[in-house]
């Protein structure tokens, strides 16, 4: 049987609900694949940093977070004092990086993942990040060093979106990548056309655990726009940036009101938070912002806090993927997926 070594550069609730899945389908694992996973490293930024060669006890490091504690000093690395260290230094096969999104630049995902990269380690990024920053330098290290670099839980929760491409779209050119990304623009807007307020729809929001405290990066459409500039860099290697002005067209939820809600409603329409990445005289651009569609569009129907994707290519035509609400563990499993996909 074979051992695989996995780092794990942070441990919030991602990292969480795929250490609990491991934790679960460990037997399973071992039996289909003759795989054995054993976490070498778990890099934290307000707990510290634990480090074992011969595998950490997973259990006792979710009872640690479930009890809001650190890892004790006892466990704590006595030589790897940053998640970059981590990724430098420690002995594992897999570095799978899940830290917060810096819209900004991505930087400090992408330190961990070129650290990884460069010393001829598979990656796993559940970070939008680098992939809207930095994806096209990844990939081409990723291919130099012969390692896979995988990202499915980067956008859409675990939702096979990238694989979709990968594995079932080969030879085919992406045309256009269209979609609703942002969770919490597709409830407050479901709300809107029930005619609550944007206060109260953040509110409740908020109180159901769909809406972040932190929205300005959501209600701004930056978030939205790191998302689909992520899926036009992975699958149709547009090489763009946040930062590209002439390619990029950023809208913010704040043209939205209820008197344009009510006013397509008369028309016969729906107000929706639409992304889009498209080929332009041999170029690829981007725009997101609030877009009037046909009440009888299939994206009418997504609402609450599902998403979609619509994939248009030159030899399959369109192909769509509704993720209805979710929850971490389609995240977690999401990270999970990426790494079957290495061990096979």
């Amino acid at each position: 049987m074979k051992t695989i070594r996995v780092a794990l550069i942070g441990f919030g609730s991602v990292a969480q609900s795929f250490t609990r899945l491991l934790l679960e389908k460990e037997k399973e694992i071992k039996a289909k694949y003759d795989t054995s996973i054993q976490i070498v490293a778990i890099a934290t930024k307000t707990r510290g940093i634990v480090v074992d060669a011969w595998g950490i006890d997973i259990s006792r490091a979710l009872g640690v977070i479930d009890s809001n504690e650190a890892f004790p000093e006892s466990r704590k690395s006595k030589i790897q004092s940053s998640a970059l260290e981590v990724a430098q230094t420690v002995d594992y096969d897999v570095l799978i990086e899940l830290t917060p999104l810096e819209y900004a630049s991505g930087h400090t995902a992408t330190t961990h993942i070129e650290a990884a990269l460069k010393r001829g380690k598979h990656v796993i990024c559940a970070n939008k990040g680098p992939l809207a920053w930095h994806f096209r330098e990844l990939n081409e290290m990723a291919k130099e060093k012969n390692c896979k670099f995988r990202y499915e839980s980067a956008v859409m929760d675990g939702t096979p979106v990238f694989n979709s491409v990968r594995e079932n779209l080969q030879l085919c050119q992406v045309i256009e990548v269209k979609g609703i990304l942002s969770r919490s623009l597709n409830y407050m807007l479901s709300g809107m056309e029930r005619g609550m307020s944007k206060e109260d729809i953040l509110e409740e929001g908020k109180n159901r655990g769909f809406i972040e405290a932190n929205m300005e990066e959501d209600l701004s459409g930056r978030e939205s726009l790191v998302k689909i500039i992520a899926l036009a860099n992975a699958m149709m290697d547009a090489g763009l940036t946040p930062a590209d002005s002439e390619a990029v067209e950023l809208k913010c939820s704040d043209e939205i009101t209820h008197e344009w809600i009510a006013e397509a409603k008369e028309r016969g329409n729906v107000i929706k938070y639409i992304c889009r990445a498209y080929r332009k005289d041999g170029k690829i651009c981007v725009s997101v912002g609030p877009e009037e569609i046909s009440a009888y569009d299939m994206y009418a129907s997504v609402s609450g806090t599902s998403l979609g994707v619509s994939i248009t290519t030159d030899l399959m035509g369109t192909v769509t993927i509704i993720e209805e609400a979710s929850d971490i563990d389609q995240t977690g499993y999401g990270v999970m997926a990426d790494l079957i996909s290495i061990i096979k």
